[in-house]
Formats: C-alpha cells, sequence, structure tokens
C-alpha cells in the first residue's frame, strides 16, 4: 500500500531506551514516544531513519516495524519531513562483474545514506536492485550534485582490491564538465593546493558554445581532494555550470553539467582491462 506525501512538520531526533512495561513492538514503541502515526514511523523505518543499539552489538539500522525490543535497548529515530517526502532518481547499473558492479548515479542521488535514513541513496537502490540477497560495499564516492558512473563491489575480497586500485592511482576516472566562458587553451593542467595538499586537474577542451558562453572539456583528475574539480575550476575562472556551491554566474538553475563519464582499470580478480563509458 502507497504511503500519503509526508505532511510538512518539524524534524524529530529522539534517543530511547526501553524500560520495564515498554510496548516492546518497535513501530508502536517509537509512535507513542515520538508523538508520530505509526503509519509514519513504518515510513522512517522502511527509509532508514531508525536506529536499534543492543547491549553488546553494534548500532544498525531497523526496518522491521513489528520487532520485538527488550528491556535496555536503545532506538534512535532521525525524522525528517522534508527527506522522507523526496522521491529519488533511479540509478541503473552498466555492468556486472558478480564481485561488483558499476552504475550510473544520476545527479541528486547520495552515493550513502545518512542518520535521515537511505533511501536517497546508491547503496540502498542497489541492494534493492538485486533484492537484498548480495552484499554492497563502497569503494569511491561521487558528489551528490555530479551524476556517472560508480563502482560498487559486492564482496569483501573485491572491496578491498579495488579500494587498493583506487588508493594506488590506478583506476582512470575521466569527466566531462560545461563550464562558464570560452577557455582558451585547448589543454591544460590546474595544479593549485587544496587543503594545503598538491592537487593536479588536468583538461581537453571538447568544443566551445558561443551563444551559451561555455566550454566543454574533458576532465582527469590525478589526485582526489574533495570538489577538487569544481574548486579548480571555479578558481581559474571557468565554474562548472549549475555548481550549486563553487563559481560566480554559472548557476542558472539547471542541474550541475559535471559527469563521471569514464572508468578503467585492471581488474584484480581477474586480471582483465575493464572499461566503462557514458
Amino acid at each position: 500500500m502507497s504511503v500519503p506525501p509526508v505532511p510538512p512538520g518539524e524534524k524529530i531526533i529522539l534517543r530511547k531506551t526501553v524500560s520495564p512495561g515498554d510496548l516492546t513492538v518497535a513501530s508502536d514503541f517509537l509512535a507513542r514516544h515520538a508523538g508520530l502515526p505509526k503509519m509514519r514511523v513504518k515510513d522512517a523505518m522502511n527509509k532508514g531513519a531508525v536506529w536499534l543499539h543492543s547491549r553488546g552489538k553494534a548500532r544498525v539500522r531497523l526496518r522491521k516495524a513489528t520487532a520485538r525490543l527488550r528491556e535496555g535497548d536503545t532506538l534512535e529515530l532521525f525524522y525528517d519531513p522534508g527527506l522522507l517526502s523526496i522521491d529519488p532518481p533511479k540509478a541503473h547499473c552498466v555492468t556486472d562483474k558478480g564481485g561488483y558492479s558499476i552504475w550510473f548515479k544520476p545527479a541528486g542521488l547520495l552515493a550513502e545514506g545518512t542518520a535521515f535514513g537511505d533511501h536517497c541513496s546508491l547503496l540502498r537502490q542497489i541492494e534493492i536492485e538485486f533484492s537484498l540477497k548480495r552484499a554492497v560495499y563502497p569503494v569511491h564516492r561521487l558528489d551528490r550534485e555530479v551524476s556517472g558512473l560508480v563502482l560498487v563491489a559486492h564482496t569483501k575480497k573485491a572491496a578491498a582490491s579495488l579500494s587498493g586500485l583506487f588508493q594506488g592511482r590506478a583506476v582512470t576516472k575521466r569527466y566531462r564538465a560545461e563550464v562558464l566562458g570560452r577557455m582558451e587553451e585547448a589543454e591544460g593542467a590546474i595544479d593549485l593546493p587544496l587543503d594545503g595538499k598538491p592537487a593536479k586537474t588536468k583538461f581537453t577542451v571538447l568544443s566551445h558554445d558561443p551563444s551559451a558562453g561555455t566550454s566543454h572539456l574533458l576532465v582527469e583528475i590525478e589526485t582526489g581532494r574533495l570538489h577538487q574539480i569544481r574548486r579548480h575550476l571555479a578558481a581559474v575562472g571557468h565554474p562548472v555550470m549549475g555548481d550549486p556551491r563553487y563559481g560566480r554566474g554559472n548557476k542558472d538553475g539547471l542541474p550541475m553539467r559535471l559527469v563521471a563519464c569514464e572508468l578503467s582499470f585492471t581488474c584484480p580478480l581477474s586480471g582483465q582491462v575493464v572499461g566503462c563509458r557514458v
């Protein structure tokens, strides 16, 4: 049964430990202590906004509304009506290699969930796509505003091996970007330090759009600093179009035009060269 849109309201952050005589069904317990209709509680649980602390165990998301609680268990509810009402864009699988898969993440989709839920995250969408039958381990990330290719592991061995490739800079990552203004150099590199650390971004100009006043670039990064491409391009006066955070004159109300368009590497499991491009 579909859940009606979440009505506007304030965020609720609740942390409550089960006492003797408390309601022991998770959804009943939260509805009583949070003052929310049980339907809203169940929706929040399904979307990953509830966490369970049991004695001697790590904190986990609790999705089962009928779960029985024990005395001493602690539930946390992170209820954000605005977040819960979002219908996130959908990712799609580009290639499935068994131990890992490569997905196209649309702009607006988080790589991972937060305390307030994970229904707007790529990892949760992948879990559901595989009917919760395959583990999902993040290997690298893309900013929420960036669309493009993301590599996800399905075994601990694959996760460790692939993470090693990224740490050793053995993965080629290329991006397409539309930036403000006309970049006169056909190609070049930006090597301005970021956060006190070396950072290098290489670019090739693919085309110019005189009517829009923009340039289209192919970008490759040799380091992986926070928001590196966006910060570097803004620093040289050619911010990414639609970037909500960096640059001036580039915020036109449209999604950010930065796409992770290519991944290539030698698979540590098979020894074969793997390449994906969109």
